[in-house]
């Protein structure tokens, strides 16, 4: 089952784990839609560098540390996913106190782990 998911904090270096998150998302066919500071592609997803009200996510797949989350905190709510995944690096309980709040899962998780293991 697809599972519509924003890439937040992708990079278009092939090196950078965002980046092989989008790979390994489509490669698992997942609908992806990915937000970085640089626009471009990776794979057949436009990285798009302007917020968007992006419509039905199930997940919205962290890479961004804490320090720079806060400035996102208003536009995740708005988007209401079903989940937001806190990759290695990115853990904050500030956000999962305003997501509990809000009524939105989260994991402390790495994606690709979770891909690999069949369990996203």
């Amino acid at each position: 089952m697809s599972k519509k998911t924003l890439v937040l904090g992708a990079s278009l270096k092939a090196d950078r784990y965002s980046n092989i998150a989008v790979n390994r998302l489509r490669q698992k066919n997942h609908d992806v839609v990915a937000f970085g500071l640089k626009q471009g592609e990776v794979k057949d997803v436009v990285i798009d560098t302007n917020l968007k009200a992006y419509e039905d996510l199930d997940t919205i797949t962290l890479y961004l540390n804490p320090k720079h989350q806060e400035a996102y905190y208003d536009y995740i709510l708005d988007l209401r996913p079903k989940r937001v995944i806190f990759n290695p690096g990115t853990e904050n309980p500030e956000l999962y106190k305003i997501l509990r709040a809000n009524n939105i899962e989260f994991e402390v998780a790495c994606t690709l782990v979770l891909l690999a293991t069949n369990q996203y």
